[in-house]
């Protein structure tokens, strides 16, 4: 079981700017791969960015390119993702999410609550 432990959600107004981090201290060689997914009231949870712990590759949403990054600390076994340039459709619950490859999510976060005013 690996246990991911997510932070730096809040509100924030659009064209402003968060970071998410989501920590994975229990991770191992089979969760290769980590992501942010969110979803947004009545709505259906949706692929965000990920990431590859192994050469670092990292894949974005349409919705989100050039505006959002994710980065990993391997050290510290942390992923973050920096929102820029938010928008009110930005808002959703964000997810930290892990597996073996990018789509195949074996454990989630809690979530954690992001929310843009226009």
């Amino acid at each position: 079981q690996v246990h991911l432990v997510e932070s730096g959600g809040g509100l924030v107004q659009a064209g402003g700017s968060l970071r998410l981090s989501c920590a994975a201290p229990g991770r191992t060689s089979s969760t290769n791969a980590m992501g942010w997914l969110r979803q947004a009231p009545g709505k259906e949870r949706v692929f965000v960015a990920g990431i590859v712990w192994s050469n670092g590759r990292t894949y974005y949403a349409d919705s989100v390119k050039g505006r959002f990054a994710i980065s990993k600390d391997n050290a510290k076994n942390t992923v973050y993702l920096q929102m820029n340039s938010l928008k009110p459709e930005d808002t959703a619950v964000y997810y930290c999410t892990t597996g073996a490859v990018i789509g195949s999510w074996d454990y989630w976060g809690q979530g954690t609550e992001v929310t843009v005013s226009s």
